[in-house]
């Protein structure tokens, strides 16, 4: 028997990855299903339970088919079943949200799970529209997806040198990331398992602790659950309002921006990354320019109250000015981990500062975006802060043109590292240009175009219902079935990366 099962999990080991990911996707709708089913929601648990059952069957028989496959080259397989998993794995997914969901298209339901897989959030549908289970199914996919981006950033980005780990490259060109023994040892298959294995205990652990929590903060056992793995996946996923209407109230957001400082930095894997990823934790560049920008901005918009000229309505008294603080801390936060929730206490912040939306402050965040090999989208912060260094390091080679190794400014970025933060900033804006253009060409008007562009790119959904309207019933569920499909697209592009997908493109990526 020891034998027996030693052999299934060798062959199970040797699947391609794109059919364990379809396999896992499938089972997952088993857990709406039986949600749907102890509520009493019959039509929702038979759409779940019934696709739930189709899926794996023709997963099952896929297995069988492709157990001897082996790829000559599983890294550059890796990364191709990864674009397929954004790409091609929302169609599944789509398939019982078509069948729960009255009155919409298949269209709908696939760009649905496409804003879900690739953590960006938001909707097209009205949150009422949608039962507690769908939701559920939602956030689920998103939290699938959050964990996904994980382990392919430590199992396949960071060997080949992409994903934000190209800033701290060092050695010679071409070279692979500095990986412990065991990683030298092992094969791209045994690295994706075993990071797999380290990293989804402490991700579903932390899932679970934060569901606790809110659930004893007041929040219903659906909602909290919902909410704990939008945060840890940062996809900003809501059965409606957010934690702003949640009935944990400010408790919920205390509980919540705590676990949004995670996706801050890698340290929380730390001892699953490559050796020369870690550091100690008052080192930690992107916690340091993290907390920078926070700052920055609650003083900015504390110091506008007193210094702007407008005649604000709000009285400036203790409390208020708490409440203000809080709601900008939380929602920029929120925004620089591309999560995109905002603070029930953002209203109060805005008029005590007497600002309209800032939907420029909100884009300038979710540009910034969080920390690498976490599940924040963006530029990510080791990238601006390789840029902040080298000029830095150019200014100060401007006072003191001879000096030595930039005398007193020493960076622990090397230059490799920042022509790769170049180079990534330089085609991160052009492909925003590009897909603003493309947006535009559809229909819209190149001001929503862009903020949908920034929305897609930066894996941060929330800020096209700000964009197009107060919500998904006047925003983004009124665009067109090419306006959703280029939108969809750019998702994926801005979850993969450029660089991910410019390697695909290289000839020598593809010789054995």
């Amino acid at each position: 028997m020891p034998d027996l099962a030693a052999g299934a999990r060798r062959r199970a080991g040797g699947l391609p990855l794109l059919v364990k990911l379809a396999g896992g996707l499938s089972a997952s709708m088993t857990v709406p299903a039986g949600h749907a089913l102890y509520y009493g929601r019959i039509g929702d648990a038979q759409a779940f339970g019934l696709w739930a059952a189709i899926l794996m069957a023709l997963t099952g028989a896929m297995a069988l088919a492709t157990a001897r496959n082996q790829s000559s080259n599983p890294t550059r397989s890796h990364l191709v079943a990864l674009l397929g998993a954004l790409a091609l794995l929302p169609a599944l997914a789509a398939l019982p949200l078509n069948e729960a969901v009255s009155n919409t298209r298949f269209v709908n339901a696939y760009v649905e799970m496409v804003m879900a897989a690739t953590t960006t959030g938001g909707t097209l549908f009205a949150p009422e529209r949608l039962s507690e289970s769908v939701h559920l199914w939602r956030a689920l996919v998103a939290w699938q997806g959050g964990l996904l981006i994980l382990v392919a950033a430590v199992a396949i980005l960071a060997p080949l040198r992409l994903g934000g780990f190209e800033v701290t490259y060092s050695a010679r060109f071409g070279q692979s990331a500095r990986l412990s023994t065991e990683d030298q040892r092992a094969d791209p298959e045994r690295r994706v398992a075993r990071y797999f294995r380290a990293i989804a205990p402490v991700y579903a652990g932390l899932t679970v602790l934060l569901w606790l929590l809110l659930y004893g903060a007041g929040d219903t056992p659906t909602r909290a659950a919902i909410h704990a793995m939008s945060t840890l996946a940062t996809s900003g996923i809501t059965a409606g309002g957010g934690p702003a209407e949640a009935p944990s109230g400010i408790g919920g957001e205390i509980i919540i921006f705590a676990f949004l400082a995670f996706a801050v930095s890698r340290q929380v894997y730390s001892g699953h990354l490559p050796r020369d990823q870690v550091v100690r934790l008052t080192q930690d560049r992107e916690i340091r320019i993290a907390l920078m920008i926070i700052v920055l901005v609650a003083a900015l918009l504390v110091s506008r109250h007193f210094l702007s000229a407008l005649e604000l309505t709000t009285e400036t008294d203790a409390l208020t000015a708490l409440r203000a603080v809080w709601g900008t801390v939380f929602t920029v936060l929120s925004f620089l981990t591309t999560t995109g929730w905002e603070s029930a206490d953002w209203d109060t912040a805005r008029n005590w500062s007497g600002l309209d939306t800032p939907i420029v402050l909100l884009m300038g965040l979710a540009l910034f975006g969080g920390g690498i090999a976490t599940t924040a989208g963006g530029v990510k912060l080791l990238r601006i802060y390789a840029l902040y260094e080298h000029g830095r390091r150019e200014m100060h080679l401007l006072v003191h043109p001879h000096g030595i190794a930039g005398g007193r400014v020493r960076s622990s970025i090397p230059m490799r590292g920042v022509e790769a933060a170049w180079v990534f900033f330089m085609l991160f804006a052009i492909t925003l240009a590009a897909v603003t253009l493309l947006l535009a060409a559809t229909g819209l008007d190149m001001s929503n175009a862009m903020i949908l562009a920034v929305a897609a790119l930066t894996t941060t959904g929330p800020l096209a219902d700000i964009a197009l309207g107060t919500g998904p019933a006047t925003g983004v569920g009124t665009l067109s079935d090419a306006t959703k499909l280029i939108w969809a697209a750019a998702m994926v592009l801005g979850r993969m990366e450029a660089l991910a997908l410019i390697a695909l493109f290289n000839p020598d990526f593809w010789r054995n």
